[in-house]
């Protein structure tokens, strides 16, 4: 059953994120339409969504459309291409970016889709795989107070934490600073375990010790237990992060500000990209701690 009247939606990207949140809103009862440039997951197939052959056909039969790909040039040609959402919609429909883009390019993005008589959010989310699956995604929200009233209770259907942190823009924002935090937690986590692993002590045992204390967070609890247990299976993909982080660096020589503890995040995630490791999971940016190190918090199970 549905709280809410079936409504005519559009996702276009449905890769590791996309899938499962596009789902949701089908569950939820609403008329889904669906692009993707790849596959589509047999989950959505299998639903009631249609899927159909090109963006701008998407854009035609939906009221609100979501978009959620890599980076940002692939929102641009989504957006902006011969067949992309600019050519199918008309006045009075919402376009959401769920993508993490450039915030300049999305302020650029937002006014030709406001120039076409439509609004534009930008929410970009974190969780990852998880927190698409399980609804819980925090969303951080860029745009007009009216369009965002009227797409909240469909975030609601993806996330927990959704907040409206102010124009067009400011979502992206949010999400590369949210990015940096997340990159030097990995990064704090990734030292803390390899130190104590090479010192002889048991890092499992060591991180247990942590969570009960003021060192104790989100990423020591989920990423630190994959550090230990050696799954590095993509939930956010090192190649992903590198280039929020690129957008944090990029966006700090624009405004004339340091963030030296990023750039060197960003350098041991290069070092991973170097070394073949660009698809791991970004916990597996401490893979190049231990290339330095020449040790490993804990041995391969498959070894």
């Amino acid at each position: 059953m549905t709280t809410q009247t079936s409504l005519k939606l559009g996702f276009i990207g449905l890769g590791i994120m996309g899938t499962p949140m596009a789902l949701h809103l089908v569950k939820a009862g609403h008329q889904l339409h669906v692009f993707t440039y790849g596959k589509v997951h047999e989950d959505i197939t299998s639903s009631t969504a249609k899927v159909c052959k090109t963006s701008k056909e998407v854009a035609q039969a939906a009221d609100i459309i979501f978009i959620m790909v890599p980076d940002t040039p692939d929102v641009g040609a989504v957006l902006f291409n011969e067949d992309g959402v600019a050519a199918g919609i008309t006045k009075g429909k919402t376009v959401v970016d769920m993508s993490s883009i450039s915030p300049i390019e999305t302020k650029q993005y937002a006014k030709k889709i406001n120039d076409l008589g439509c609004d534009y959010l930008d929410a970009p989310v974190s969780g990852g795989e998880v927190g698409a699956k399980a609804a819980s995604l925090t969303i951080m929200v860029g745009g007009p107070e009216a369009a965002f009233a009227k797409v909240k209770p469909l975030f609601e259907l993806m996330g927990k934490n959704i907040t409206l942190v102010g124009g067009n823009g400011d979502g992206q924002t949010c999400k590369v600073a949210n990015q940096i935090i997340v990159a030097l937690n990995i990064a704090a986590v990734g030292e803390a375990l390899l130190f104590a692993s090479k010192a002889g002590a048991d890092p499992a045992k060591v991180r247990l010790a942590l969570m009960g204390g003021f060192a104790a967070s989100r990423i020591l609890e989920v990423h630190g237990e994959r550090m230990i247990k050696r799954t590095f299976a993509p939930g956010f993909r090192i190649s992903l992060h590198q280039k929020d982080l690129n957008l944090a660096l990029s966006g700090a020589r624009a405004l004339g500000v340091a963030l030296p503890q990023t750039a060197n995040a960003a350098q041991l995630m290069q070092a991973c990209a170097a070394n073949g490791m660009q698809d791991l999971d970004h916990s597996g940016l401490v893979r190049a701690l231990e290339i330095m190190a020449n040790h490993t918090v804990a041995p391969d199970p498959k070894a």
